[in-house]
């Protein structure tokens, strides 16, 4: 069970964004992170402005950062009685992108590690014309430490997420109004 009154961030995901908020506007990923986690009023707030619904509340998912243009990178909490690092990282754009960018935290600190952030990883599919992913040696340190048996590719990791939650969107689509 994760608790909804705590809203530290795991130590590996502290490491990594404090090595990402020195990064912002060097290397191309849109990618502002948090110091903590969103309040739960807070994510409730954002997620029933994101779906249009006003009878949801944001107890699904723990919000730890988001793009310049508001959308929000998150823990989804699918997985019953799962300690919140082994909870999928997913992305919610303010023009409606949805995407599980990563399986758990490891997949994600490589994620990262490899130049995307969630945005890059959630539109890999349609990529900005002049972008390309810089690998950053001090985010590959830390997921050496935190994950080393994680170790994968950008690529590899969008794949793996996507194919192992192939309904996020459409599960997402369902509760907006």
């Amino acid at each position: 069970m994760i608790p909804q009154e705590d809203r530290q961030f795991p130590a590996a995901l502290a490491a990594a964004m404090a090595v990402r908020l020195d990064c912002i506007g060097e290397d191309g990923v849109d990618f502002e992170p948090y110091e903590s986690f969103l309040s739960a009023d807070a994510t409730t707030d954002w997620f029933r402005a994101w779906t249009g619904n006003s009878g949801l509340d944001g107890d699904a998912f723990r919000v730890f950062g988001q793009d310049g243009t508001g959308g929000c990178a998150a823990f989804w909490l699918v997985h019953p009685g799962r300690e919140l690092v082994k909870q999928p990282v997913v992305f919610l754009g303010s023009e409606g992108e949805t995407g599980v960018v990563a399986r758990d935290l490891g997949a994600f600190l490589w994620l990262l590690a490899d130049g995307f952030g969630p945005w890059e990883a959630a539109t890999a599919h349609e990529p900005e014309p002049d972008w390309a992913p810089q690998t950053n040696e001090e985010l590959a340190a830390i997921a050496q430490q935190y994950a080393p048996g994680c170790r994968a590719s950008a690529p590899a990791i969008i794949a793996q997420a996507a194919q192992e939650f192939p309904d996020f969107d459409d599960t997402v689509m369902g509760l907006c109004r």
